[in-house]
């Protein structure tokens, strides 16, 4: 009967004095277990699911929730095991059968029986030359959730003994983790039919609908003060007040009225050296590897925009229940991070803020984000994101990988990047035989209706700078960090200063009194609205 806050982790590091915090905790009252439930006539969405809705309803046609995966499989592949496999998982997983359809304009879920749900793998011939444009135009065609299930697949056959799997499920039915249950339970179920058997897996205890009867038992009434949202919904009304709309970073191009979503990406590597640094650094301050380059990223941001008030997003998986761990679904929930950099506060002094503010965060991340932004009620625009422009997540590099028979299996690359947000940061950290740190690998991926890749470029560049400053001496002033190299520096200081004017044998006053002169009408300077000419210039 005890809830173990995240704050206590931090707190709390030692085995001794962890075993003593959670001992404390006994009593606070644990949540109510997430189990298989009663379902009625009409299942609600979850809180997560209603905005997901909502997009949906107002552009069916758009790709921007779609996550695809496409993989390509030379050798000999059974395709009647792997159709059958798939339809097993499609069975297993309710959340791939079903529609949401709308009753006076609120959206519910509706579980299709397996049998009225069958994803079509009988190969698509394509040749070698035509297969990425084929695959990408089937992965970019959007989803009507309310007639149609929120999963496709298509075989596509490049030659007797190469395919190419694509498959793309609807963000309201699934999320970035729950490609990890997808890809494994395709596997087991292919080697199960393969051998002419079905797979024999655990059924699972609990399915989607169940998730979002029990979040909103959990979570409780917003009209009640006492209830679980009310209470984080308090805490997010005063960290995000008065947060400002927009974080304007210098871009190479006005902002649309109406966001495009195209993106690209830009990969750079930090060093071993930088990341052992940062580890470091996060040891020896309590902090998380995720907080130090929240804090230096935060330092980037306020540098590049000229401003000290930062929100960053980061994604939370959402899947703190057991039971949740081998199940497809939308449980990922975003999370807004709001710092204040002061130019004039060391590092260290930021790093200890953002790490309150970061725990702060985590420790009410059950409000889902879509229902933060009805509550706070920003300023809407279709050119940009709610509350926050910029994300930062941390992926893990230890990935499911994908093993069917004796196949080879390899990623396909289709090159088709959507970008949600103006920029968003990824890193994911490398490890060595041993577990060291071995650097970080990092992407930016930014929207091209903003930025043009050699402007992300230098952002890189200038965080990969400050990054180096930061864990070097963590007493340095942020606002001291040089963020320019030689040829910048040079540039600003001189090039764009460059005014010296060689004028032969005349000082600029005997040249002034000249002028004064020859022209003694014409204008010689204007300023808010009061113009002086030559005469009436040499005269004051």
């Amino acid at each position: 009967d005890a809830q173990v806050p995240v704050r206590v982790l931090f707190e709390a590091s030692s085995v001794e004095l962890l075993a003593a915090r959670v001992e404390s905790e006994v009593g606070s009252g644990a949540r109510a277990a997430l189990t298989a439930r009663v379902r009625p006539e009409r299942v609600p969405l979850s809180l997560a699911q209603q905005r997901m809705w909502f997009l949906n309803r107002f552009d069916p046609g758009s790709n921007v929730d779609n996550i695809p995966v496409a993989i390509r499989l030379s050798g000999l592949l059974d395709v009647e095991a792997l159709q059958a496999a798939v339809s097993d998982v499609v069975g297993r997983h309710e959340i791939l059968r079903t529609v949401y359809p709308e009753v006076d304009g609120v959206g519910f879920q509706e579980v299709l029986s397996a049998d009225r749900v069958r994803l079509d793998l009988s190969p698509v011939a394509v040749s070698e030359s035509d297969v990425v444009g084929a695959v990408t135009e089937f992965l970019s065609a959007g989803f009507d959730v309310a007639v149609e299930v929120p999963v496709r697949a298509r075989l596509f056959a490049v030659s007797e003994s190469e395919f190419v799997l694509a498959m793309v499920v609807h963000h309201i039915s699934g999320d970035g983790v729950s490609m990890g249950p997808l890809t494994r339970d395709v596997m087991v179920a292919y080697e199960a039919r393969s051998r002419g058997e079905v797979p024999g897996w655990t059924p699972l205890a609990v399915q989607y609908a169940d998730y979002a009867l029990w979040q909103r038992e959990t979570l409780g009434s917003e009209d009640d003060p006492s209830s679980l949202i009310s209470r984080q919904i308090g805490f997010w009304e005063s960290a995000l007040s008065g947060l400002p709309d927009q974080l304007d970073l210098p871009a190479d191009r006005p902002r649309p009225a109406v966001a495009s979503n195209r993106g690209a990406a830009y990969s750079f590597v930090i060093d071993r050296d930088v990341h052992v640094s940062l580890s470091d650094a996060a040891r020896e301050s309590n902090s998380s590897l995720f907080m130090v380059v929240h804090a230096a990223l935060a330092v980037l941001l306020s540098r590049l925009s000229g401003t000290s008030d930062i929100a960053i997003g980061t994604p939370v998986a959402g899947r703190g229940e057991q039971v949740l761990d081998d199940l497809i679904g939308m449980f990922v929930n975003t999370l807004v991070l709001r710092t204040e950099v002061d130019s004039s506060e060391s590092f260290s002094g930021l790093l200890g803020r953002v790490r309150e503010g970061d725990l702060g965060a985590f420790a009410h991340a059950d409000v889902p984000f879509e229902r933060l932004v009805e509550v706070l009620n920003p300023a809407r625009s279709q050119a940009r994101n709610p509350l926050f422009q910029v994300m930062l997540s941390f992926q893990s590099a230890r990935q499911t990988g994908l093993q069917l028979g004796d196949l080879t299996v390899a990623g396909v690359d289709t090159g088709a990047v959507a970008a949600k947000f103006d920029l968003q940061l990824t890193m994911v950290e490398q490890f060595d035989e041993s577990g060291a740190p071995a650097g970080m690998a990092a992407t930016f991926t930014y929207a091209t209706d903003l930025f043009d890749e050699s402007t992300v470029a230098s952002m890189a560049t200038r965080f990969e700078r400050i990054l180096a400053a930061v864990v070097a001496d963590r007493s340095t002033i942020v606002g001291d960090v040089d963020i320019l190299d030689s040829v910048e520096r040079s540039l600003v200081l001189e090039g764009w200063n460059d005014t010296a004017r060689e004028v032969a044998g005349v000082s600029v006053l005997d040249g002034f009194d000249a002028q004064v002169a020859a022209s003694p009408d014409a204008v010689a300077l204007s300023f808010e609205g009061v113009s002086l000419s030559y005469a009436e210039f040499d005269a004051r």
